[in-house]
């Protein structure tokens, strides 16, 4: 494993995406494995039909997505995906699980994470939540990102800052795309970020998580996570928001998909 290189973890092509041949326990133990490594630097993205969708459009957003040090299999549609490319260990690696996993697995270990990301006091809520469900967490920071792209000063004292307190995990809770842009951006713009230290750092884009697991907004049930009917769960919660999202993307995921099952059609993984 390389310094800022992907896993070695075979990938599943979704219309020119690489989603990694994963199930929470391949996932937990490689993202361990990444930040136990000194000096390693990597993202982890959590690739649903949104996210394949939105690199669809966009070729940068795709070659972000296969420069990942891992891109789990989010949504159903994706394990439907692997496992008909004949990965039959793949499993759903949900963002918000995979949070709750990795922090409990951590616990009590020495390993720290910084939260960043919400609206203001939500990630200070989920560092205090998360040490009161798993306690002996460690915690490194939490920071509440303005609405936009940080300035080259903030940018600047960010950087300083987490030289200063050496997290192993740092959990971006932005939306898709501007997560998976930020975490590829400010690694590449800083590569000596963890020179020196004794371990690495993962990244990781969980969107939603910080809300769900501050009981903002209700997770759906896990039956219908499970059928890969999450979507629509979502939707009747927030029907104005979303409405446009899965109506769009369901679609053109399913017109687009179709000719690569019927093997008419092929997609490069670009990077």
């Amino acid at each position: 494993m390389s310094k800022g290189m992907p896993s070695e973890i075979a990938r599943a092509n979704v219309l020119g995406v690489g989603i990694s041949a994963l199930n929470m326990q391949l996932a937990v133990e490689e993202i361990l494995r990444g930040a136990d490594r000194r000096e390693f630097t990597g993202y982890v993205t959590v690739s649903g039909v949104h996210g394949v969708m939105e690199s669809y459009r966009d070729m940068e957003l795709k070659r972000i997505h296969n420069r990942s040090f891992l891109s789990t299999p989010d949504g159903m549609p994706m394990v439907w995906m692997a496992k008909w490319s004949g990965h039959e260990e793949v499993e759903r690696v949900y963002g918000p699980d995979l949070m709750l996993e990795v922090v409990r697995v951590t616990a009590g270990t020495g390993r720290k994470h910084f939260f960043w990301g919400g609206n203001e006091g939500v990630a200070e809520e989920l560092s205090g939540r998360m040490r009161e469900r798993f306690p002996g967490t460690g915690v490194a920071g939490t920071c509440c990102p303005p609405f936009r792209p940080l300035t080259d000063v903030e940018e600047a004292e960010l950087v300083e800052h987490l030289q200063k307190v050496r997290p192993h995990f740092f959990w971006v809770g932005l939306s898709t795309p501007k997560q998976e842009r930020f975490m590829h951006d400010f690694l590449a713009r800083n590569p000596e970020l963890c020179n020196g230290w004794d371990h690495g750092l993962i990244m990781f884009g969980v969107g939603a998580a910080f809300d769900f697991h501050t009981d903002r907004v209700r997770q759906a049930p896990a039956i219908m996570q499970r059928c890969g009917l999450e979507w629509l769960f979502r939707l009747c919660c927030e029907p104005r928001r979303l409405w446009r999202r899965y109506a769009v993307n369901n679609t053109a995921f399913l017109k687009a998909i179709l000719p690569q099952l019927m093997d008419r059609r092929e997609y490069p993984l670009e990077k």
